[in-house]
């Protein structure tokens, strides 16, 4: 029996095109896109630990909103722009049984967008409510309409997005490009496809150079 050795490239090369299509197949890491909820504590912004509809701030307080894309409460984006009291509730005055919040609401960059929407500018609010009003009801009296899903999940602020819920989406944050289009504007094979053709061509190649080989 006749036991043929194969050649270190045809070995190096077959691993590489493994690696090379493994690597293709492999799922990519999803996030969610949403309104995240923050806290202002000692000038810094902390992710809450509690809902806006069960949170109750009191008189003073500084809560924030960002819409963006992220995987986890570690990855969210937090909300852009001042956030100081003082400034955003000067003009309204302190009144007996009820409380002011400020509220600093960003919605996002056009990369987190859902497609087709384009982000309001950031802005703030200062909501002055009952002493006993949760923060979604000083969101409420000051960024209609909210929309929530059937979890008490808020899903849009003052309208925006106009759909969608938390849905899952690419954890990387997704450019226009990147995003669906209406008409094709690149029918060129992925680089993926280029890539794997090419390791193919290399292999062949090699294979028929270690045949010669043996032949000679």
């Amino acid at each position: 029996m006749i036991r043929r050795r194969t050649s270190a490239p045809v070995l190096a090369l077959t691993l590489a095109l493994l690696l090379l299509l493994g690597g293709a197949g492999q799922a990519r890491a999803v996030g969610y896109r949403y309104w995240s909820f923050w806290d202002l504590t000692g000038g810094k912004w902390t992710y809450a630990t509690q809902g806006p509809s069960t949170a109750r701030p009191s008189d003073g307080d500084v809560e924030g909103f960002r819409f963006a894309v992220s995987e986890d409460s570690q990855d969210a984006s937090k909300p852009r722009g001042a956030a100081d009291f003082a400034s955003i509730c000067a003009k309204t005055p302190a009144q007996q049984g009820n409380k002011r919040i400020a509220l600093v609401i960003d919605f996002g960059t056009t990369a987190d967008a859902p497609f087709g929407e384009t982000p309001p500018a950031p802005r703030t609010a200062c909501a002055r409510v009952p002493s006993d009003a949760t923060t979604a009801d000083a969101l409420a009296s000051v960024a209609k309409p909210l929309r929530y899903d059937t979890n008490a999940l808020l899903c849009a602020i003052a309208g925006y997005p106009r759909t969608g819920c938390g849905e899952q989406v690419s954890a990387t944050k997704p450019t226009a490009s990147a995003r669906p289009q209406a008409k094709a504007t690149h029918h060129g094979p992925s680089v993926g496809l280029l890539a794997g053709a090419a390791a193919v061509a290399l292999l062949g190649t090699a294979a028929v150079w270690q045949a010669r080989r043996r032949r000679g």
